[in-house]
């Protein structure tokens, strides 16, 4: 038999965040507006295992991982009907108050899958069957340290590196050759301890770029050799979790734990300075979008929130729906509330929350930590809509046909 090459459709979700890591899809031809009780659930998998890791879909096939039999797991299923296609062990579980197992998502590269357990392991294997190609820690080999809530970085694969992000003395972003895993370079310059968040790649300025927010500061590095190109401080507290937001020369961070939101401007010669500083958005782990100028996510206080992209300025606040993540896809923001399972399909609306329907995800697991809550972030691929509660993974039939 041949090996599979995934080379991806218009409508797959190859990695977190989607495409271009920024949660949108561009993929149309999408329900406008739910019938009453939700959109039509397509398949229900019980064999997610425990954790809260997000999920990869490309040409049929959806990834992610999950704590069973005692180990972490990196997870194939069949995206149209839920069917386990191969797991593949990852190591041993990370134990947490807020609950045990992976946090990350798979990236999908041709015909190769690249998985971050919770403890630290970094995995390649083949998407065919699943078997490991090489292996690599973030702790053992590369002088990174767990972070208290475990990793939880989606790993980022171009050009035929992986990009990772390991933290500590030895330099807090790393590139290993992704055919092999042997480490290509270690960002000396850059020795932050490793957050929640994942790296973002641009163009600017003439070279690659890998943008990367930890505790204290943003910072980016050459792609090529991991050099220092700039960095700009920010005041994290706690956990600095939500992947920053990069549109042209500009990059959007934000965080909780009352720190709020800025949008730094990078001009020629990799100048960075602060466009605004404020506490508009204080999103704790739940992502923001940008569309049409325009930020849109749950901000710690005021509820959901639309804020001017340029300004910094607050549009509008709405506590209709309660924290939570959000994807956008097909014209509609996908809102998923942590604390109940309620999902909303809402207009991108400068003008005001509008909700165009919603349901409560039934069942919900028995296995979730008495902290824990629905975390996993919503997945639009190819026409339907994935969610996930722990083990239970959940499939949504959202096009409009």
């Amino acid at each position: 038999m041949s090996a599979l090459v995934f080379s991806g459709i218009a409508g797959d979700w190859p990695q977190w965040g989607g495409p271009n890591r920024n949660h949108i899809s561009k993929e149309t031809g999408l329900l406008q507006k739910w019938p009453e009780g939700g959109p039509k659930r397509v398949w229900l998998s019980e064999k997610g295992g425990v954790g809260y890791a997000g999920f990869s879909v490309v040409e049929g096939r959806l990834f992610t991982m999950g704590a069973r039999d005692g180990k972490e797991q990196l997870l194939a299923f069949d995206a149209n009907d839920g069917k386990e296609l191969w797991a593949a062990d990852l190591g041993d579980i990370l134990k947490n108050d807020w609950g045990d197992g992976p946090r990350g998502t798979p990236t999908i590269d041709g015909d190769r899958v690249y998985a971050l357990g919770g403890k630290g392991k970094l995995v390649a294997a083949s998407v065919q069957d699943g078997k490991i190609l090489w292996t690599k820690s973030l702790t053992a080999d590369l002088g990174g340290k767990v972070p208290g809530w475990g990793y939880t970085e989606s790993v980022l694969v171009e050009g035929g590196v992986v990009y990772c992000t390991p933290g500590g003395s030895k330099g807090t972003i790393a590139a290993l050759d992704k055919m092999t895993g042997e480490l290509k370079w270690q960002s000396s310059e850059v020795t932050e301890p490793a957050h929640y968040s994942s790296i973002v790649p641009t163009d600017l300025n003439g070279s690659r770029q890998l943008i990367q927010l930890t505790m204290k500061q943003l910072t980016s590095v050459n792609a090529k050799d991991g050099k220092l190109l700039w960095k700009s401080p920010w005041p994290g507290r706690t956990a600095v979790i939500p992947t920053p937001v990069v549109s042209g020369n500009q990059v959007y961070i934000t965080t909780g734990y009352g720190v709020g939101s800025k949008l730094v401007k990078v001009d020629a010669g990799n100048k960075p300075s602060d466009v605004f500083e404020n506490k508009v958005m204080k999103n704790h782990h739940g992502g923001v979008v940008l569309l049409d100028g325009h930020i849109y996510g749950y901000s710690d206080g005021p509820g959901w929130v639309c804020q001017d992209f340029q300004t910094g300025k607050e549009v509008w606040a709405d506590k209709k729906l309660d924290k939570g993540a959000v994807t956008y896809a097909g014209g509609r923001l996908y809102c998923l509330e942590e604390r109940t399972g309620k999902v909303a399909l809402m207009e991108a609306n400068p003008k005001g929350w509008t909700e165009r329907g919603s349901f409560k995800l039934d069942p919900q697991t028995k296995q979730r930590a008495s902290r824990g809550m629905i975390w996993t972030h919503p997945v639009i691929a190819n026409g339907k809509l994935y969610l996930r509660d722990q083990e239970l993974i959940f499939c949504f039939d959202v096009s409009n046909k």
